[in-house]
């Protein structure tokens, strides 16, 4: 009997498949998203630095930098239209404390939003922005995604709200 012949290719059709079949049965178990539900997010540390209560809803704070996102509603993931998301970092027009850095934005009838502001700069050494959802209807959630470089010129994120 002739032992079977192993080449680059068949190794790696072998090595996809067998990773194909082990992440299967994975993806069934994320609770997540499982079946439809959206767990709620979770409000990370240092979101809340120097946030200010009912900032006021504005168009733009600058232009350079785009942050766009999702508000879904935790359990069953619908959008949610009209949640009022405050953005607020560290740009060039100066740092988080800055009055004309901060601003909120409602989300539109598909749950998203999005707010062009100055380029954000790094603050105690990280590119990062802070965005907030405190009204009253949802529990609050702070956010401070820090971005991978200082030269990035968008960020994107997601709240799944629970109720309060």
């Amino acid at each position: 009997m002739k032992a079977p012949f192993y080449n680059r290719r068949s190794f790696f059709l072998a090595a996809g498949a067998a990773g194909l079949a082990a992440q299967a049965p994975l993806g069934l178990l994320s609770p997540a998203r499982a079946a439809g539900q959206f767990a709620p997010t979770q409000t990370m540390r240092g979101g809340s630095n120097n946030y200010r209560p009912n900032a006021p809803l504005v168009d733009s704070l600058g232009s350079g930098f785009l942050i766009s996102g999702m508000v879904r509603r935790a359990g069953d993931g619908a959008p949610l239209q009209g949640v009022r998301i405050q953005i607020w970092a560290a740009t060039t027009l100066g740092g988080e404390r800055e009055p004309r850095n901060h601003g909120s934005v409602l989300t539109a009838a598909d749950g998203s939003f999005r707010l062009e502001m100055e380029q954000i700069v790094p603050n105690f050494g990280q590119p990062h922005a802070h965005l907030a959802y405190d009204d009253g209807a949802y529990k609050t959630v702070f956010l401070r995604p820090v971005m991978p470089s200082p030269s990035d010129t968008s960020l994107a994120t997601e709240f799944v709200l629970a109720p309060a």
